[in-house]
C-alpha cells in the first residue's frame, strides 16, 4: 500500500493532542440542567412525611446497630461558640453550589478532558441520588426528636430552609444520599487528578469540612455520607476519561544527498 495513503501508527513517545473543549453553549445548558434537576427534581418526593420519618427511625437504629459515631458528638463541638456554629451554617448554605460551579468552570477552561468526565460523573451521581430520594424519602436528623440534635441553622442562622409545611423550593425529606458530600468529594478528587501540585491533596479539606458541617448541623446522618461516597465511587469506576485523539504523522521520506548517491555509485 502506498505510504502516503496509509495513516502512520502513533509512536509511544508521540504526544497526544488534548481533547477538544466541548461547545460552550451546549455545556452551559447541560450544567444548568444538572443544577436545575438537583434543585427542583427533589420536589417530586414531597408529600411523603410519614414515610420519611419512619425511614429516619430506621436509619438511626441501623447506625446504632453498626456502632457508627453519634452525630451529637460532632454537633457538640460546633456548639462551643456562636461564631463557630454560625460559620458552619454559612458554609452549608453558601459553599455547595458555588464551589462545584467554579470547579466545572476551571476544568472546562484548563482541563477539558477531565471536565467531560467530571460533568458526566456529577450527572450520574445526581440522577441516581434523585431516584433514591423518590424511593427512600428520609427526614434529616434535625427533625427527628430521637436524635437529641437541634436545628442549628434555624436557631443560630443562616438557614436555607423554611418550615417543611410551607417550603416550596426544596424537598427537606431528601437526606440520603448527601449530595453536599458527594459533590464536595468529586471536586476534591477531580482537582487532585487534574493537577500536579504537591499541595493538591489539601483539596481533601473541602469534603472533610463538608462532612463535619452537614453532620454537625444535623442535616445528614453518617449513612447519608457513606451512601453518597459509594455512589460516587461506582460512577468513577464506570465513567472513564475520554480518549485523547493522537496526531498521526506520515512517514518522512528522506531523499539521499548527492554525497550519498556518489558513494552508492562508487560501490557498484
Amino acid at each position: 500500500m502506498n505510504a502516503r495513503s496509509e495513516p502512520a501508527q502513533a509512536r509511544p513517545d508521540e504526544p497526544a493532542r488534548p481533547v477538544a473543549r466541548p461547545p460552550l453553549v451546549r455545556e452551559l445548558l447541560l450544567v444548568a440542567g444538572l443544577f436545575l434537576a438537583y434543585k427542583f427534581g427533589r420536589q417530586l418526593a414531597t408529600g411523603h412525611t410519614a414515610e420519611a420519618f419512619r425511614n429516619a427511625h430506621h436509619v438511626w437504629d441501623w447506625e446504632r446497630a453498626l456502632r457508627l459515631p453519634d452525630e451529637g458528638t460532632v454537633q457538640s463541638l460546633l456548639l462551643q461558640g456562636d461564631t463557630l456554629i454560625h460559620a458552619a451554617n454559612t458554609y452549608y448554605a453558601t459553599v455547595h453550589f458555588p464551589a462545584t460551579a467554579a470547579f466545572l468552570v476551571w476544568l472546562y477552561l484548563r482541563r477539558p478532558g477531565h471536565y467531560v468526565r467530571a460533568r458526566r460523573v456529577l450527572a450520574a451521581v445526581t440522577g441516581a441520588a434523585l431516584a433514591l430520594h423518590l424511593l427512600f424519602p428520609l427526614a434529616p436528623p434535625r427533625m427527628l426528636a430521637a436524635t437529641g440534635l437541634i436545628d442549628t441553622a434555624r436557631i443560630y442562622g443562616p438557614s436555607v430552609y423554611g418550615p417543611p409545611s410551607t417550603d416550596q423550593l426544596s424537598n427537606q425529606f431528601a437526606a440520603m444520599p448527601s449530595l453536599h458530600f458527594g459533590w464536595a468529594l468529586m471536586v476534591a478528587i477531580g482537582l487532585i487528578v487534574a493537577t500536579r501540585s504537591r499541595l493538591r491533596w489539601l483539596w481533601l479539606l473541602h469534603p472533610l469540612l463538608t462532612l463535619l458541617v452537614i453532620v454537625g448541623t444535623a442535616n445528614h446522618y453518617w449513612l447519608d455520607v457513606i451512601v453518597a461516597a459509594a455512589m460516587l465511587g461506582l460512577a468513577l469506576a464506570v465513567v472513564r476519561l475520554p480518549r485523547c485523539t493522537v496526531t498521526l504523522r506520515r512517514p518522512e521520506v528522506r531523499r539521499p544527498t548527492a554525497e550519498q548517491r556518489d558513494l552508492v555509485g562508487a560501490g557498484r
